[in-house]
């Protein structure tokens, strides 16, 4: 049985204990730090975001449904899927069979039937600014350069030059200073909910204005000059019931913009309509659009696995269809000197040059291929068209040059990212010197053609996810943009 008494050390213990709180409380201890605390805490910035109209759910009137197990209800597994359930890249390289459009059918509203929507239902803001994207666009498609009157000024006469530039439906091209590149908090913007697949600036040196796409269906559009009461310039609108997995602007009109997606709909945006207008249909997914640059009503899309199709817009009907890769087509690229000449990628590992007006619907034959170990997710020309870069998921990226592209080079960069994050695909800037292509490290590595390595990485501390998808401002020297698996879209700027 214990003592009541306290012992010598138990009395010491206490004796300390109350010194303690007695020089603490002279010195103001507990004072000065929560006010350090106080100084230390930051209101957190608010960043541009999209707005979304919730969706309130139905109450349902029927009566609740547990949810049981197989092995709780006696039932066997089912074969089909006794393996695990498909990851995304699993999902994307199947085929999506959907009921074939009827043309005389009456017109729906909803994204996932086949006919036209109007931009209005497509809305998806709860801010009832859906009217300022079309009065912006509209505004800048009648002020465009090739109106201009006569060069009787030195900006005038930079227009001129530009008019040509625009004409022959190619961007302006010159170096940059990769070290000046600036990211600034307020060129930072969440456009979309979720993963982006897409992402394209407009045509046009009169707006600075970005449109992507995601993987739910959704289409965001960002005025980057846009006001704090009109939204910030940010405009989310849902027309299509799938991954949109391609954008395709007329640079000629930017009023129109045509967008696919995987569930087989190739959409025109039209502003002056008003309307996502139906362009095309397939019972075959859709991987990737692209418009030819000097032929504007001609639309070259891979449709299921390993085609190609040339829809011919004004004529409605497709003028070419073939077969040119064994695995998906991952993207379509025209060379800026020569319209004839095409670059694809594909998933069954290569890339290839093509001539369009030789190609044979029966047996078509590359011009020329370079061959990776794995999925080729991008292949782009040089902005002069000298060169064609490669992106694979075998982490390199390859270059093809040469008076007929007959020399190969391999660099090495880290090409993995997982299911949650879109794949990286090099984009060339505005000259022949170097591609931007993101890295798991939130940054973005520039490799030099000429030193065969990445000899710089961009990087800043408002970067809080990793870039994947990219895009140069073609008349804007010096603007890239750079989309995340968030939704997030970052500019950066020479000032």
């Amino acid at each position: 049985m214990g003592s009541s008494r306290m012992t010598e050390y138990e009395r010491r213990r206490l004796e300390n204990i109350k010194r303690n709180g007695e020089m603490l409380a002279a010195l103001k201890i507990h004072s000065r730090v929560s006010e350090l605390s106080a100084t230390a805490k930051r209101e957190r910035a608010q960043s541009k975001s999209y707005k979304r109209t919730p969706v309130k759910k139905p109450k349902t009137e029927g009566p609740v449904v547990l949810r049981r197990s197989l092995r709780a209800r006696g039932v066997p597994p089912d074969a089909a899927t006794a393996g695990g359930l498909s990851d995304d890249v699993d999902d994307e390289k199947k085929t999506k069979k959907i009921p074939k459009w009827n043309p005389d059918s009456m017109r729906r509203k909803s994204p996932g039937e086949v006919g036209p929507v109007a931009m209005r239902d497509a809305y998806a803001g709860d801010d009832g600014l859906d009217h300022k994207l079309v009065e912006t666009i509209s505004q800048c498609s009648q002020k465009s350069v090739l109106s201009e009157g006569p060069c009787d000024s030195i900006d005038n006469l930079e227009k001129s030059e530009n008019l040509e530039i625009l004409k022959a439906g190619k961007g302006l091209r010159g170096s940059v200073d990769v070290g000046a590149l600036q990211l600034k908090s307020e060129n930072i913007a969440r456009l979309v909910p979720g993963r982006i697949m897409s992402l394209r600036f407009f045509p046009t040196m009169d707006m600075q204005m970005v449109v992507v796409g995601n993987k739910f269906g959704d289409v965001g559009f960002w005025n980057v000059n846009g006001k704090k009461e009109d939204g910030d310039g940010i405009y989310l609108y849902h027309p299509h019931p799938g991954p949109v997995s391609g954008i395709a602007i007329d640079p000629f009109s930017i009023s129109k913009m045509y967008s696919s997606c995987y569930d087989g709909f190739i959409r025109l945006m039209d502003v002056e309509k008003e309307v996502f207008d139906m362009v095309y249909y397939s019972e075959y997914t859709i991987y990737t659009l692209s418009l030819c640059p000097h032929d504007t009503k001609s639309l070259y899309f891979s449709e299921g696995k390993g085609g190609v199709n040339v829809w011919d817009v004004r004529a409605g009907k497709s003028v070419l269809s073939c077969d040119l890769h064994e695995d998906r087509i991952n993207t379509i690229d025209f060379n800026s000197e020569n319209e004839n000449i095409i670059a694809t990628s594909s998933t069954d590992g290569a890339a290839c040059i093509w001539d369009v007006r030789n190609i044979n619907a029966d047996k078509p034959e590359s011009l020329k291929t370079l061959r990776h170990k794995r999925a080729v997710h991008s292949a782009y020309f040089s902005p002069t068209g000298k060169f064609l870069a490669t992106t694979s998921i075998d982490n390199k990226v390859g270059f093809l040059s040469g008076p007929n592209y007959e020399n190969t080079s391999m660099v090495y960069h880290y090409n993995q990212t997982n299911r949650f994050i879109s794949t990286f695909r090099g984009i060339w800037g505005w000259d022949d010197s170097s591609i931007f292509i993101g890295n798991m490290n939130r940054g973005v590595d520039v490799i030099f053609v000429a030193a065969k390595d990445t000899v710089a990485t961009i990087r800043s501390d408002l970067m809080s996810a990793i870039p994947c998808r990219f895009h140069a401002h073609p008349y804007n020297i010096g603007m890239l943009a750079g989309a995340t698996s968030g939704g997030q879209v970052y500019i950066w700027t020479l000032s």
